[in-house]
């Protein structure tokens, strides 16, 4: 029998909704976690009726329910890094924050802010923005919003790079640690993502992929995120990394469904002898 190295199991809790349609939401947190050498823990916040098409309907899980499966984790096996999706409600928002408080105020947690699904679907109820800011927002180590998300959370107009910038910096006011406000949304052939932390601001650039193909790519760029730092990667390096793991699954991306389509989020396992290793 082969010797068989097995990666550092970076623990990461994800808070999030179900995606039926497998392409997003939980679905694919879990499938990135894993294909990054992580392991993948959920409380899960919504059950979603969706496919590549949209969000048919959404089933808010019990308030109880949810942080039940908060504690119920924490408590026995821990984590190194928390990612959150949708939470949905005022609530719901209020509840996590208080039990990441409680339960694991030393994991490093990357916040997703998801608002709307990729058909347009509202998947954060229309009140709930300013407890995000002021619950959650201040325990995050880092933020991963996309233009239409960054001009909810600040009230500006993002339309070129320079906005998109000082709504970054902006964001960082808020209190998380860092944001990485992403640049899909922009028109060009060139998306262009910032990243600024209280020291530094980094605009990082990459080729856009022709293809209606993109469903899940926020929930999967964050959870890689997370998966990575989980396994003690540096937050610019967790980036980096992610940036490209992302790309090459739009790239590699099956073709399934009559809309916007999943990504492939299974091609690290084939990993090569040279890749970078983190210890926790």
């Amino acid at each position: 029998m082969s010797n068989i190295i097995l990666p550092n199991l970076g623990r990461v809790l994800i808070i999030a909704g179900s995606d039926s349609g497998g392409g997003a939401g939980i679905q694919a947190d879990i499938k990135t976690v894993t294909a990054l050498g992580g392991y993948a823990m959920t409380a899960v916040t919504a059950i979603t009726v969706q496919d590549t098409l949209g969000v048919h309907g959404i089933h808010e899980i019990p308030l109880e329910t949810i942080r039940a499966q908060i504690k119920v984790v924490l408590e026995d096996i821990g984590t190194d890094t928390i990612k959150t999706g949708m939470l949905h409600s005022i609530e719901i928002i209020e509840a996590v924050a208080e039990d990441i408080s409680t339960y694991a105020p030393a994991a490093a947690l990357i916040v997703d802010p998801v608002m709307v699904a990729k058909g347009g679907a509202a998947l954060l109820q229309s009140n709930a923005g300013d407890a995000f800011k002021r619950a959650l927002m201040p325990l995050a180590a880092l933020i991963t919003p996309n233009i239409p998300e960054a001009e909810a959370l600040t009230g500006r107009t993002i339309t070129n790079l320079d906005q998109q910038k000082a709504a970054a910096d902006a964001l960082l006011g808020l209190g998380c640690d860092a944001v990485l406000l992403k640049g899909g949304h922009m028109a060009g052939d060139t998306i262009y993502d910032v990243l600024a932390t209280q020291d530094t601001i980094e605009v990082m650039s990459g080729p856009r992929i022709d293809t209606r193909h993109t469903h899940g790519t926020g929930c999967t760029l964050a959870s890689a995120i997370a998966a990575l730092m989980a396994q003690g990667a540096p937050l610019r390096d967790a980036v980096e990394i992610a940036r490209d793991y992302v790309q090459e699954a739009i790239r590699l991306a099956p073709g399934f469904g009559k809309g916007h389509g999943p990504l492939y989020h299974a091609h690290t396992f084939l990993r090569d002898e040279d890749d970078q290793e983190y210890d926790a």
